[in-house]
């Protein structure tokens, strides 16, 4: 049994320095259709041909190649943060809440390959 409850999708999160511009090549390209952008947040969605997984655009000033970080959708983020910590998984830095949207956290498999929870707060 699992220490934690995920949800039944996933977004891959992945590094671009334009959003607008990403998610025009990623819709012209793949095919993918553009769910929104938050501007706010610096981040934009789009819904991939697979289902139940979305890719996010994270906007960075200069991305790192090659980074994708899977992203698992969870009910409640503080009790998976507290099984996976209690289970001496590291964790890189506090839980980050942006209001009415999201919270997420940061943590690392075996090989510190970079995996993320996230808590939807839009409802």
């Amino acid at each position: 049994m699992s220490l934690v409850t995920l949800e039944k999708d996933i977004t891959l999160s992945i590094a671009v320095s334009d959003r607008h511009k990403s998610a025009l090549w990623y819709q012209e390209k793949l095919g993918f259709e553009l769910v929104a952008h938050f501007d706010e947040a610096g981040w934009s969605e789009l819904k991939t041909r697979t289902e139940s997984v979305t890719l996010g655009l994270s906007e960075h000033l200069e991305p790192a190649k090659g980074t994708t970080v899977p992203v698992f959708g969870v009910k409640d983020i503080s009790t998976a943060r507290a099984a996976l910590e209690a289970a001496s998984v590291e964790f890189a830095g506090e839980t980050e809440i942006i209001e009415g949207m999201v919270s997420t956290a940061m943590f690392y498999d075996l090989d510190g390959n970079m995996l993320m929870l996230a808590q939807d707060h839009t409802g």
